[in-house]
């Protein structure tokens, strides 16, 4: 794209933008498209006699007349345009109507080229990623299971870990699906009697000062664990405290602390803070306790009766834990580091879990009824974990490893041994949609209803779709507009799709990065994980809202609540919120500075460093996922921000003047300002939000200077300002939402030969002010995600493999 950005692609789009600001308007003699297109040709006569040529582009050859045979580069040229990104700062521009009617005029001639020869991009074959082979676990066997232990991390392309082109398969991946379809089905019947132990770490920068949601009322701290116990029996549950380098325990000043553990809510043990050692880490804080096969919670927690104020003058952090080391003078509470869970020991298999109901949909009551009961469980099993009904091979094949695993044990033991083949089964890893006969390579075609089902549910729900889904689909009425749509806001009401807020926003906004953020402490000592958490809780319940609450799209800029619970109202400076329950505010007066995603301290602190606030990274962030433009590399061996050479605890002291005033230095370097101009001004109206998102007016004593200016060179004075200014941009930034929404729901890139679409949908939502929910299904509605291109199997790369 950047190479778009020379001599004579800015002479054109000047030109076109000259005419749009001179034209008649649309519906006066000589606005027609022929008299449109007889203008702009004159009014680029002089690059087309130029012939200029850049990186392989000949600017002579772009046939003002015939728009659609040059459709990549007048797409580019339209993402330019509705950002306010050309003609280049310092260059003519029109009024903003006229800028719009220009880039409308584009559109048209695009689109009409488009609907007279349509275009679709394969989107591949998809293996599920670890967080759909999670869900789809779930949906199937009534069991949670953590992909982390079984399969690595998924590579990201486009933005987002579930595009067919980055999801492969290699060797390790193939051991980690065999390993994971014999636990899991060995969890699910119930034949995980074997001791094992799982450690569970409370985060460095975890605070222990208060209550947990999810622990009983007048308790404080420690952690609240969601485990699966697999099997009946006994097991053993040890916790470790905090403790320095040196081996004093945290909290040892504080008397009269006493901490529970509790299982499902209910006290097993309670320990006494001050029976536990000095100077050791061989902690022996460990109960033994009886426990039933399934998922349980284990709460630590301590009781709060030693809650009152400190008989001191000092100020004290938020943050409970600062480094290994107690602070002098400082009177910590005690803190839980992790706790292990072992077992089971002496372990016996369960009669009942919400497992073995999920499995065992029927029970032989004699030999002669164990095959046509074992036919019944691996029906149903295979035909949800394939997304298809079952054939007889299908069934022959199962009956075939059942029988083989019957006949050296019991029946239970054939069904374990045939449910690990189908978890293991390509079927069941990859989604693989089938070419009909009759197609030839290239040639375009609508995808099956029961492919269709499969795209959707992992779509909305990150999983595989369910028996009404399938069942419609095995009907053939999927595919029907109107059921098509009633599934669809099905769907977007049950509880599953929470994963399309957590998965697509999850990743869009980068929520994902918040665990990887580490913001120094000696500089932010308030900060902790409970902010963390709170930061990415907060912006997933305000984008939920508006998928949720039919809001619109451009609702995300502008929205005039959020939510809170105590230890976020408290950064925000928001009065009257206590406990840790989130509930929504409304952001009025000196917090309207919070309205919408830029106020949200997610996305500030994933835009900043470990020390300060980065105005390039939440420049970017802006032209990105607001505007939709993505700014070029840096080039090689950038000279990095001056430093301070003064060292204070093994880190540099701060200098002391503002990230404007060291950027602007930075910019003085040739290479580097003609990337920065596009983003430095648009973070440093920003600056008001410190690296950990709270709001400040003033930097080393002075003034901050939050005047920033957009790409189209208008100004912008703050926060309110930059958000106000963008939302002239929001039809811009419901373009992007939904370029976006279909990245995510095809699983690959958008093109150009999308864009089209993507303005269709749109236009289709404009009745409802751009509703979220509407984008979603007209995404659903649209060709793009109901069609398929066969490709030329000689030409394209192979990306399945067998896993058996």
């Amino acid at each position: 794209m950047k190479k778009l950005v020379c001599a004579g692609f800015v002479l054109i789009l000047s030109a076109m933008v000259f005419y749009a600001q001179t034209a008649k308007p649309s519906g006066q003699p000589g606005s027609t498209a022929a008299s449109q297109r007889e203008l702009l040709d004159k009014y680029c006569v002089t690059c087309h006699n130029a012939k200029l040529k850049t990186g392989g582009l000949a600017l002579d050859k772009l046939d003002l007349a015939h728009v659609g045979e040059n459709a990549e580069v007048w797409e580019k040229a339209v993402r330019k345009v509705r950002a306010g990104m050309m003609p280049p700062l310092g260059m003519p521009r029109p009024a903003f109507a006229a800028y719009d009617g220009l880039a409308g005029w584009l559109e048209n001639e695009l689109d009409r080229a488009a609907a007279a020869k349509p275009s679709f991009v394969p989107p591949g074959i998809h293996r599920v990623n670890r967080t759909e082979y999670a869900n789809a676990i779930r949906d199937m066997l009534s069991l949670e299971i953590d992909p982390a232990e079984f399969l690595p991390v998924d590579d990201s392309s486009y933005g987002f870990d579930n595009v067919a082109g980055s999801l492969g398969i290699s060797p390790a991946l193939v051991e980690g699906y065999m390993s994971a379809a014999g636990k899991i089905s060995r969890l699910a019947v119930g034949h995980e009697t074997a001791p094992s132990q799982k450690k569970y770490i409370a985060p460095q920068d975890y605070s222990q000062e208060t209550h947990l949601e999810g622990l009983p009322f007048g308790t404080r701290g420690g952690m609240l664990i969601n485990h699966y116990f697999p099997a009946d029996g006994e097991y053993l549950i040890s916790w470790f405290p905090v403790r320095g380098n040196t081996g004093e325990l945290y909290g040892s000043e504080r008397k009269d602390e006493h901490l529970e553990v509790l299982l499902d809510g209910e006290r097993v043990k309670l320990f006494d803070i001050a029976k536990i050692p000095n100077g050791t880490d061989n902690d022996k804080n460990e109960t033994r306790l009886q426990v039933k096969a399934g998922a349980h919670r284990v709460g630590l927690a301590f009781l709060a009766t030693t809650d009152v104020p400190m008989d001191d003058l000092n100020q004290h952090y938020v943050r409970s834990v600062l480094d290994t080391n107690p602070i002098p003078g400082y009177i910590f509470s005690p803190q839980v580091s992790q706790v292990i869970i072992m077992g089971p020991y002496s372990g016996k298999r369960p009669q009942d879990t919400p497992s073995r109901r999920k499995v065992f949909v029927c029970q032989p009551a004699a030999g002669a009824d164990e095959v046509p009961c074992a036919k019944k469980i691996l029906s149903n099993l295979a035909t949800q974990a394939y997304r298809r009904p079952v054939s007889e091979g299908d069934m022959e094949s199962l009956l075939s490893v059942y029988q083989r695993a019957r006949n050296k044990g019991d029946f239970e033991d054939g069904i374990q041994l045939a449910l690990q083949n189908i978890v293991a089964d390509p079927e069941f890893i990859f989604r693989s949609e089938s070419d009909p006969i009759n197609v030839k390579p290239g040639q375009a075609y609508r995808i099956n209803d029961l492919e269709l089902a499969s795209r959707l549910s992992f779509f909305l729900w990150s999983s595989t779709p369910d028996s009404e889904l399938i069942g419609l689909a095995s009907q053939g009425k999927l595919h029907d507009p109107k059921v098509l749509e009633q599934q669809t806001r099905r769907m977007l009401t049950d509880p599953r799709s929470h994963e399309l807020v957590k998965n697509f926003a999850g990743q869009w906004l980068q929520l994902r990065n918040l665990p990887s953020t580490a913001p120094i402490t000696q500089m932010f000592p308030d900060f902790d994980d409970n902010l963390r958490q709170a930061f990415r809780t907060e912006t997933e319940m305000f984008f939920e809202s508006i998928l949720r609450d039919n809001r619109s799209a451009a609702d995300l800029l502008n929205a005039d609540y959020t939510f809170v619970n105590e230890r976020l109202a408290r950064h925000y400076g928001i009065p009257n919120v206590y406990g840790s329950h989130f509930r929504r505010v409304t952001l009025n007066g000196e917090l309207e500075t919070r309205r919408g995603l830029l106020g949200k301290g997610a996305i500030e602190l994933v835009t900043s460093v470990a020390d300060r606030t980065s105005p390039v990274q939440r420049g970017k962030w802006v032209l990105m996922n607001i505007l939709g433009v993505i700014p070029p590399d840096p080039p090689p061996n950038v000279p990095p921000l001056r430093q301070s050479d003064k060292m204070a605890n093994g880190q540099p002291v701060p200098l002391e003047i503002s990230m404007r005033e060291r950027m602007e230095e930075h910019r003085a370097n040739a290479a580097c300002a003609s990337c920065h101009k596009m983003m430095d001004p648009i973070g440093f109206a920003l600056e008001n939000f410190d690296a950990v998102g709270k709001w400040r007016t003033e930097e080393f004593g002075r003034k901050l200077d939050v005047v920033g200016q957009l790409s189209d060179g208008s100004k912008v004075n703050g926060p309110a300002g930059l958000r106000d200014g963008l939302m002239r941009y929001s039809p811009q930034f419901v373009r992007v939402v939904t370029e976006k929404l279909l990245t995510y729901a095809l699983g690959r890139g958008v093109e150009y030969q999308d864009m089209p679409v993507v303005r269709s949908i749109i236009h289709e939502a404009a009745p409802g002010n751009y509703r979220l929910s509407s984008l979603v299904v007209g995404i659903v509605k649209s060709a793009q995600f109901q069609m398929n291109v066969r490709v030329d199997e000689a030409s394209a790369p192979r990306q399945t493999a067998s896993i058996q």
